[in-house]
C-alpha cells in the first residue's frame, strides 16, 4: 500500500514542478532556488575560458559542473531522478555550444535564460555536467586591454552557466588563456600546471590569436557565484608583506609618483583591516592569499570577492590634494571590503533580502577598524555625518523601505541596495550594541560566524543568538526597526514659565502614515541637548511610548534651544520647538560642542525641507558659521549644504544678489586655511559656484598654470575637472579648453572617460542631443561611472532649462537601466537626472510618469524614483502633513 502510493505521487510530481523546473520564469525565481538548495551539495565548478584580446572575439568556456543530487526520486534501488535541474544562463540557446551529463550528449532545453537539463540523464548521487559556451559580455566589463568580471547580486548567469544563488556555495577552479602581455588574477591562488579533466575531449576552445598564455588558479574555498570573479589584462603588480602575510595591488596607474605616494599607507591599511577582524571575530582570515585590484571608473567603491577585492583606482591613489574627507574614505572602503571577509564571505546571507547584513556589519566594522588610524578626528561626529543624512535622504520620502524587505526573485536584488541598508543600517547596529553592551554583541557575532562558517544563515539565525544575551525583546525590536520602512517624527514640546522650564516633552508619529500599517512605535533613548551660554546639558530620555516626558528637566533654566538629537544618537526628524527653531536658525555656530553643532546642522537641513526654514535664512546661517568654524569635517558638511541650498532652493535673483559675497567668503576661506586637505574642500566649493567674471577668469588661469592655488598641490584630475567646470559655464573658447585638457592627460582610461563625457558639455544643443541618445544603446552605458558624470554635466543647473526635454526618456529608460545595469545604476542615474532641477515643469513631468506607470512597473523602481524627486517636489508643494502639526 505504501510502494502504490509512492508510485502515485511520483506519477503526480512531474505535473506539479513542471512550472518551477521545466519552464522557470527569467532571474533566478525563489521557488527554483529553494528547490536547488534542497537537492544540490558538495558542489564545484571548474571552469575554463578562453579570452581574445580584440573585443568583437567571442570569449569561448566550458563549465564543469559536480555536485551530488538528492531530493525526489523514485526507489534508491533504481537512482532514477523524477525532475529536471536547471541552470542558469541567460544569453540566448545560441550561447549553448554542446551539453553533456555524467559523460553523455544530453539535449536541453533553453527556457526564459535557463538550460534545463532533462531528469533522464541525471542520477541521484554524484553528477557532473559539463556545459561549452559562448560567454555573455553584460557583466564582464570588457574594454580593449583589460576585463573584469563583476557577479553581484546575480549576474554570473549573464556571462557564464551555473546556480546563480547565493544558498549554493561551491569550490571553483578556473583556466583562463589570454594574450600574453596580459596577467590575470582570480580568487585562488596561482596554481602552476593545472590540468583540468574534462568528461568530454571533444569539447576543445578556440584558442585566442598567438600569442597567448595560461593561467591557473586553485580550487577556493565555498563561495556564492556573486564573489567569485577573475581579472585578466595589462595591469601593473605591486607586492608587499605585512604581519607575515604577503600582499598584491594590481593596477593601471601610469603615474609612478601617485603610485609610490599611495603604496605603503594601502598596504598598511589592508594589514591593520586584516589584523582588527581577526582580533574581534577570534577566526583566522580564510581565504588564503590576498589580492586587491584597482579597476579604473569602478562601478562601486569596492567589492569584496574572496582573494581579490576589487576597487575603484580613484578612491584609493589619491592626489596631493586629497581632502580629510577622501583619506578617512579610502581607509573606510577599505576596512568594509576586508570586514566582508568575514561577514559576507565567510558567512554568507540564505538569500539576498538579508543582504543589508553583509553590508551593516562591514560599514559597522570599519567605523571600528578606521577610528584608532586617525586620532585627531571626532569619530562620533563622523558617525553622524557619515550616516545620518544619507539615511535620512531616503527615509524622510514616500520612496522609503524597510532594512529587511521581501524578494521572490533575484532579477530584483540590486534594487535592495542603497542608504537604508549602508547608512541607516549601521545606526540601527548600533543601537543594539547599545542595548546589549559591546562585550556581549561581540560575543554574539563570534558565535554567529562560527556556527555558519563557509556557508548561509539568515537575520533570523542571528536574531536568536542575540536574543539569548540580553533580556530586549529582540524580535520585538527588530520587527521596529528593521522590518517597517521609513523613521517617525519627534516633536519637542517645550513650555517655559518665569525663565525656568515648565514642561518638556516629546511626541513621535510616522512620517508618512501611508508607509505603516499600523501606528508605530520606534523606541529608543533620546539623549537630548539642552543649550545654555555656559555650554551643553544633556538628559535622556527613554521614548517607550508614542510621547515621553523630560522629568527631569522641570525647574531647570530656560535653555536657548532643545536637541532631541543633541549627542547625534537618536534617529528621527526632528521639528523644533519654536524658541530652539529661532536661536538655531541664527546663532547655530554659537554652540561649542562640534557633535552638537553637528546634529544641529543636520537637523536645520530637515528643517528647510520642511520650510520651516527659509532658504535665504540657511544660506545666511551658512555664510555667517563658515567663517567660524574650526572642525574640517563641519566645514566640509557646511559647504555641503552651502552648495545644495544655492544651486537648488535659492531662485537666480536670489544667487545673484550673494554671489560675490559668496565668492569673495570662500576664496578667502581658500586662503587661510591651514592644510592641503581642508583648502581642497574650499576649493572643490568655489568651483562648484563660480559665477562672476572676476572669479572665472582666475579659474581660468589656474587651469592654464599661469596662478597657482598657494598650499595647494593640484593634479591632472583636478584641472580636468576645472576644464568640465569651465566648459559648461561657456567660457569663451571652451572648445579649446576641452581639447587641450584631452591632449593634457595621459593616462589612457583618463583619457577615454574624457572623451566620453566631452560630447555632454557642449554649448551645442545638438551635440548633447546626439551623446544623450547614444545612451539609448546599452553598449554605450557599459561605462557607469562615464554615463553618471556626463549626465550630471547635461542636467547641471545652468543647462536645466535646456535638459529638462530630457528628463521624461530618462524615466522612460529607467526600467531597461534597472535589467541591464549595476546595482546602483538606476539610483544614481535618477539622482543625476533630477538633481539639476528645481522647476515646477520637471516636477511635474514627474509627477505625471508616477501617475501613469502600468501596474507590472517595480514598486522598488517606483521608490527609487519618488527618492530622486523629493526635494523638487518639496519645492513644488506645501509642507507634508507632518510639518504642519
Amino acid at each position: 500500500m505504501r510502494f502504490l502510493l509512492r508510485v502515485a505521487l511520483i506519477l503526480l510530481f512531474p505535473a506539479m514542478v513542471s512550472a518551477q523546473t521545466a519552464n522557470p520564469n527569467p532571474g533566478i525565481p525563489l521557488d527554483v532556488a529553494d528547490a536547488r538548495a534542497e537537492r544540490i551539495s558538495e558542489l564545484r565548478y571548474d571552469l575554463r575560458l578562453s579570452i581574445p584580446q580584440q573585443l568583437a572575439e567571442p570569449i569561448t568556456g566550458i563549465n564543469v559542473i559536480s555536485f551530488d543530487l538528492g531530493g525526489t526520486e523514485v526507489p534508491a534501488s533504481t537512482g532514477a531522478v523524477i525532475d529536471p535541474l536547471v541552470i542558469d544562463f541567460a544569453p540566448s540557446r545560441e550561447h549553448v555550444t554542446s551539453v553533456s551529463a555524467n559523460g553523455k550528449d544530453t539535449p536541453v532545453q533553453w527556457t526564459n535564460g535557463h538550460i534545463v537539463v532533462p531528469a533522464s540523464a541525471l542520477t541521484n548521487g554524484r553528477n557532473t555536467i559539463e556545459i561549452a559556451f559562448r560567454a555573455g559580455d553584460a557583466s564582464l566589463n570588457r574594454n580593449a586591454d583589460f576585463l573584469y568580471a563583476l557577479f553581484v547580486p546575480a549576474r554570473a548567469h549573464l556571462a557564464i552557466p551555473v546556480f546563480d544563488q547565493p544558498n549554493l556555495k561551491a569550490r571553483w577552479s578556473l583556466e583562463v588563456t589570454h594574450p600574453s602581455s596580459w596577467v590575470a588574477v582570480s580568487n585562488g591562488r596561482t596554481h602552476d600546471g593545472r590540468t583540468f579533466k574534462f568528461a568530454t575531449p571533444a569539447n576543445t576552445l578556440p584558442p585566442p590569436r598567438a600569442p597567448s598564455a595560461t593561467s591557473s588558479f586553485a580550487e577556493t574555498e565555498p563561495l556564492p557565484p556573486y564573489l567569485f570573479s577573475f581579472v585578466v589584462g595589462d595591469f601593473k603588480v605591486e607586492t608587499a608583506e605585512r604581519n607575515g602575510r604577503t600582499m598584491r595591488m594590481f593596477h593601471r596607474e601610469t603615474d609612478a609618483k601617485k603610485v609610490a605616494r599611495n603604496r605603503e599607507a594601502i598596504f598598511d591599511l589592508h594589514a591593520t583591516a586584516l589584523a582588527y577582524m581577526e582580533r574581534y571575530t577570534g577566526i583566522p582570515y580564510a581565504f588564503g592569499k590576498f589580492d586587491f585590484v584597482l579597476i579604473p571608473a569602478f562601478q562601486f567603491g569596492g567589492m569584496e570577492h574572496a582573494g581579490k577585492i576589487l576597487y575603484n583606482a580613484s578612491g584609493l591613489l589619491l592626489e596631493e590634494s586629497a581632502t580629510q574627507n577622501q583619506h578617512l574614505g579610502r581607509a573606510s572602503v577599505i576596512a568594509h571590503e576586508t570586514a566582508h571577509m568575514w561577514f559576507g564571505d565567510l558567512v554568507t546571507m540564505r538569500w539576498f533580502n538579508d543582504v543589508w547584513m553583509k553590508e551593516v556589519f562591514a560599514n559597522f566594522m570599519a567605523a571600528k577598524i578606521v577610528n584608532p588610524s586617525f586620532p585627531e578626528v571626532n569619530h562620533e561626529l563622523r558617525f553622524l555625518l557619515s550616516h545620518y543624512p544619507s539615511a535620512y535622504d531616503v527615509d524622510r520620502t514616500p520612496g522609503a523601505n524597510a532594512i529587511r524587505q521581501h524578494l521572490a526573485n533575484l532579477n530584483e536584488a540590486g534594487s535592495l541596495y542603497g542608504a537604508i541598508i549602508y547608512q541607516k543600517a549601521p545606526i540601527i547596529m548600533r543601537h543594539l550594541e547599545n542595548v546589549m553592551t559591546e562585550e556581549g554583541f561581540r560575543d554574539g557575532l563570534r558565535e554567529y560566524l562560527k556556527a555558519h562558517a563557509h556557508g548561509n544563515a539568515t537575520w533570523t539565525d542571528l536574531i536568536a543568538i542575540l536574543d539569548k544575551r540580553t533580556a530586549t525583546n529582540l524580535h520585538e525590536w527588530s520587527r521596529v526597526w528593521v522590518e517597517e520602512p521609513g523613521r517617525p517624527v519627534i516633536r519637542t514640546q517645550l513650555d517655559v514659565t518665569d525663565g525656568t522650564i515648565a514642561r518638556l516633552a516629546f511626541e513621535q508619529m510616522a512620517e508618512h502614515a501611508g508607509l505603516q500599517s499600523r501606528p508605530s512605535l520606534w523606541p529608543q533613548e533620546l539623549r537630548v541637548a539642552l543649550g545654555y551660554p555656559d555650554g551643553v546639558k544633556q538628559i535622556s530620555v527613554d521614548f517607550k511610548a508614542s510621547s515621553a516626558e523630560a522629568t527631569g528637566a522641570a525647574g531647570m533654566p530656560a535653555p536657548d534651544f532643545v536637541l532631541p538629537n543633541g549627542d547625534g544618537w537618536a534617529y528621527g526628524g526632528f521639528r523644533l520647538d519654536p524658541r530652539s527653531l529661532a536661536y538655531l536658525s541664527t546663532r547655530l555656530y554659537e554652540i561649542n560642542d562640534p557633535l552638537t553643532r553637528g546634529a544641529a546642522w543636520v537637523t536645520m537641513w530637515d528643517a528647510l525641507l520642511n520650510h520651516d526654514i527659509a532658504p535665504a535664512a540657511l544660506a545666511e546661517l551658512a555664510l555667517t558659521a563658515l567663517p567660524k568654524e574650526s572642525d574640517e569635517q563641519l566645514t566640509s558638511r557646511v559647504l555641503n549644504y552651502l552648495g545644495g541650498t544655492w544651486w537648488r532652493f535659492l531662485s537666480p535673483a536670489e544667487r545673484e544678489s550673494r554671489v560675490v559675497r559668496v565668492e569673495s567668503l570662500l576664496r578667502s576661506g581658500l586662503a587661510t586655511a591651514k592644510t592641503a586637505s581642508q583648502k581642497a574642500s574650499w576649493f572643490g566649493a568655489l568651483r562648484n559656484v563660480f559665477a562672476t567674471p572676476e572669479t572665472t577668469a582666475w579659474m581660468r588661469r589656474v587651469w592654464e598654470q599661469k596662478e597657482q592655488v598657494e598650499g595647494l598641490p593640484l593634479a591632472e584630475p583636478d584641472y580636468t575637472n576645472l576644464a568640465l567646470d569651465l566648459a559648461v559655464r561657456e567660457v569663451d573658447g571652451w572648445r579649446d579648453i576641452l581639447a587641450t585638457q584631452l591632449a593634457r592627460i595621459e593616462n589612457p582610461d583618463r583619457k577615454g572617460r574624457f572623451e566620453f563625457v566631452m560630447p555632454a558639455l557642449s554649448a551645442d544643443a545638438a551635440e548633447r542631443d546626439r551623446w544623450f541618445q547614444s545612451l539609448k544603446d546599452v553598449s554605450n552605458r557599459r561605462r557607469e561611472p562615464w554615463v553618471l558624470e556626463g549626465l550630471s554635466y547635461l542636467h547641471h543647473p545652468l543647462r536645466a532649462d535646456a535638459s529638462a526635454t530630457y528628463v521624461q526618456p530618462s524615466l522612460d529608460l529607467l526600467w531597461e537601466i534597472q535589467k541591464t545595469g549595476d546595482i546602483f545604476f538606476p539610483t544614481r542615474w535618477m539622482n543625476s537626472t533630477l538633481s539639476g532641477h528645481s522647476s515646477l515643469a520637471v516636477a511635474a513631468t514627474v509627477r505625471a510618469f508616477l501617475a501613469r506607470l502600468p501596474a507590472n512597473y517595480p514598486p522598488r523602481l517606483r521608490n527609487v524614483i519618488l527618492v530622486a524627486a523629493d526635494e523638487l517636489f518639496r519645492l513644488s508643494s506645501p509642507a507634508p502633513p507632518a510639518a504642519r502639526r
